[in-house]
């Protein structure tokens, strides 16, 4: 009877311990985690036009065995479970209801593609299971309003599409362009990009696009050529990319050109063109080249390169894909570190989403951080609007003006506030200013003070002010001349945003 009695005891007391420990009473799992494993599922091009791509599911799975090696993520060993869909999206579909169905994955990581990401997209998202750092840089994958369990990782086509251009009207504003896409929308996002960069001030004469089932691009640089494009922006995949490249070549064909960064391998690109087709090519990178004799002591290139020696030998130094996915892999592990022993799908989420991260592969100066589009950003970009009109303030910018007023009166933000507050002084009716500027932070006061702006505040406690209207009648005669208003604008958002 008193073992009996000691039993129970001892249950009783642990049960108790159990309780009182968080790192055992907090443990929560969904499907695809438990305590000695986690299963990852991933779907990439093995085989098909772009397979190239497939270097970088070999490069993560190969960081994840060097994981567990190591002992694996918080005591737990990562299962990759990563499939081919030939980059066809009815294949994708099929893999990915095959990991979450019956591999029952805690989340879909790194699947490539934009089209193969977008045929399963709604599906992840109706499932509520992650479809977490896509390999695809097209804007549809960063709306977490819409999709909250998508995510991207890389910078958008159209981010990078505006560096371009920005890069040609510096130092090329009178040329002609060419462009070679993929018709899909990761090739339209480039082109959206490009174009939106150049805001009409040059002129593309040639738009050929091309399917990924072609045999060649032969024919679409012909026709670039006989466009008489001086600029040549090449957004394709590897395997059209490295066919560009040759094809201009034969044609005799010398103009300014760009490669997209998703095609900027010199092992899987780049080598394949034929190298010396390829001196004075341009493109944009955010992370380090192992070619490049920039990073040959570096570091972090070193602790790279021993990593394929032991764990993926044999593997393409010279490729940039391999980095890409050594990156990806550590930006994972950094994930599944985060969430401890709350490895559910919402915990997932909700730390990369929190993720402010330095991996040494990147570019100095580049950390990986998620980047949301708040009601802020967006006016900040309404700024920016002032800005480039410029001197040319016609009256349908009212309009503007009464759309501000509507977004400060649901979501109040400095910048937009001083946006208004330009507006209303750039035009005499005063029927805008009531209402409009009773919060204006001391920040933005003193900014319209130091460009000798009519308003004159009462400042009261709090900070509050209310803007007050000259007794001389007339007030554009008092407004300062646009330019200083947009110098100004431009240094305040420069403190406050940048």
């Amino acid at each position: 009877m008193a073992a009996r009695r000691l039993l129970f005891a001892s249950v009783v007391f642990a049960a108790a311990a159990a309780l009182a420990d968080p790192a055992v009473a907090q443990k929560k799992y969904d499907p695809g985690a438990s305590d000695v494993e986690i299963k990852l599922g991933n779907i990439m091009p093995y085989s098909g036009p772009l397979s190239a791509y497939g270097l970088i599911g070999k490069t993560e799975a190969a960081y994840f065995a060097k994981i567990n090696a190591e002992g694996g993520v918080n005591g737990r060993k990562i299962d990759f479970i990563s499939y081919d869909d030939g980059f066809s999206p009815p294949k994708t579909v099929e893999q990915a209801r095959k990991l979450v169905e019956s591999d029952e994955v805690l989340l879909i990581f790194q699947g490539l593609g934009t089209p193969t990401n977008t045929a399963i997209q709604k599906y992840m998202n109706a499932k509520k299971v992650p479809q977490l750092f896509v390999a695809t840089g097209a804007t549809k994958f960063g709306d977490p309003k819409s999709f909250p369990w998508t995510m991207g990782w890389q910078p958008t086509y159209q981010t990078e599409g505006r560096i371009y251009a920005k890069y040609l009207l510096r130092n090329h504003p009178d040329a002609r362009i060419g462009v070679l896409y993929q018709n899909d929308d990761s090739g339209k996002d480039y082109l959206k990009g490009l174009k939106d960069g150049l805001g009409g001030k040059m002129q593309i004469v040639g738009e050929a696009p091309y399917e990924v089932s072609d045999p060649t691009v032969d024919s679409q640089m012909v026709l670039l050529k006989a466009s008489g494009a001086e600029v040549f922006f090449n957004e394709a995949s590897p395997k059209f990319a490295a066919q560009a490249i040759r094809k201009a070549a034969e044609l005799d064909w010398k103009p300014v050109h760009l490669l997209a960064s998703i095609s900027n391998s010199v092992g899987s690109v780049l080598k394949p063109a034929g190298v010396d087709n390829a001196k004075g090519i341009l493109s944009a990178a955010y992370l380090k080249d192992p070619t490049d004799p920039t990073w040959r002591n570096d570091p972090a290139t070193k602790e790279w390169e021993a990593f394929m020696d032991k764990y993926l030998s044999g593997g393409d130094k010279t490729s940039t894909f391999t980095v890409y996915g050594y990156l990806l892999a550590q930006t994972m592990v950094q994930v599944l570190k985060q969430c401890g022993d709350e490895l559910t799908r919402e915990n997932v989420m909700r730390q990369a989403a929190s993720l402010d991260l330095e991996l040494g592969m990147l570019l100095p100066g580049i950390r990986i951080k998620r980047h949301v589009k708040t009601p802020a950003v967006r006016n900040r970009y309404l700024l920016f609007l002032l800005f480039l009109r410029r001197l040319d303030w016609p009256d349908s910018d009212m309009a503007i003006a009464t759309a501000c007023l509507r977004l400060f009166t649901l979501r109040p933000d400095p910048a937009l506030e001083l946006a208004v507050l330009i507006f209303a002084h750039h035009f005499a009716d005063l029927a805008l200013l009531p209402g409009l500027c009773h919060r204006a932070p001391f920040s933005i006061l003193r900014a319209l003070h130091a460009i000798d702006c009519p308003a004159r505040c009462a400042l009261q406690s709090g900070a509050r002010c209310r803007l007050q209207r000259p007794r001389s009648s007339g007030w554009k005669r008092y407004c300062p001349a646009p330019t200083r208003i947009i110098t100004a604008c431009q240094a305040y958002i420069e403190v406050v945003y940048e």
